[in-house]
């Protein structure tokens, strides 16, 4: 399992606390806007790692950068990929920067993305027209927090995902159509879930930890030679 964070340079986490990370962050507002920082914290006072995203070997750049766009744009923090097929490569013209203020992990097999996923506290959420279960309407999102998994675009979410599953979720068809496909239903399931997670869930923002250490992360790309700045203010 990879952690993608940034690529920013960092100690290990354990010799950091939340006032070496507020020391810097101040430093570093100095040199942007008012603007600009009040929306970064703006921004994450709406995001969640209550909810989770799962993509099982997302084939097409333009999906994956849809997938992660999406999870900006609604307030998903963290976003997690199986690339046992293909590498999950999204598109840059489309994901418009968006994987620059996002968390994504990634993972070396199905296993492992489940376990770590289940380590963590999540119920497993397979998103499938195949199944009578749930909808965004009636899925329960009080009961914990909880990874929605989407498959691959030809063949869908792979049998193993199925059946580790604690549960099932579909979007109700009108049409003649069976389902849409991974961008549109990915849009549709991240909007309505996450406006019910903030109407119905208190526990649903990410923690004054989780806040100032993302905070930090983006004033630090957000800032030209921020290390050497950093450097030069607090030394190594």
């Amino acid at each position: 399992m990879t952690n993608i964070a940034n690529n920013i340079p960092v100690l290990p986490t354990e010799e950091r606390s939340l006032e070496w990370y507020r020391a810097r962050i101040d430093y570093l507002s100095t040199f942007m806007t008012e603007e600009r920082f009040s929306l970064f914290r703006q921004t994450l006072s709406m995001r969640t790692n209550y909810m989770t995203i799962l993509a099982e070997n997302t084939f097409h750049p333009h999906n994956a950068a849809a997938l992660m766009r999406h999870c900006e744009a609604f307030g998903v923090q963290r976003m997690h990929t199986i690339e046992t097929r293909c590498t999950f490569d999204p598109s840059q013209n489309i994901s418009r920067g968006s994987d620059r203020w996002l968390n994504l992990v990634r993972h070396t097999s199905t296993s492992e993305a489940l376990s770590a996923l289940k380590a963590e506290g999540y119920r497993l959420v397979a998103t499938t027209p195949h199944r009578e279960s749930c909808t965004p309407e009636t899925f329960d999102v009080g009961k914990g927090k909880f990874a929605l998994i989407f498959g691959t675009e030809h063949a869908g979410i792979s049998d193993e995902a199925m059946a580790a599953a604690d549960e099932y979720l579909r979007i109700p068809m009108c049409g003649m159509v069976e389902s849409l496909n991974v961008s549109a239903s990915a849009a549709i399931l991240i909007y309505q879930l996450t406006q019910r997670i903030r109407a119905q869930v208190q526990e649903w923002p990410l923690s004054e930890e989780e806040q100032v250490r993302l905070l930090y992360d983006w004033t630090h790309l957000s800032v030209k030679d921020a290390g050497r700045i950093l450097e030069r203010k607090f030394g190594l």
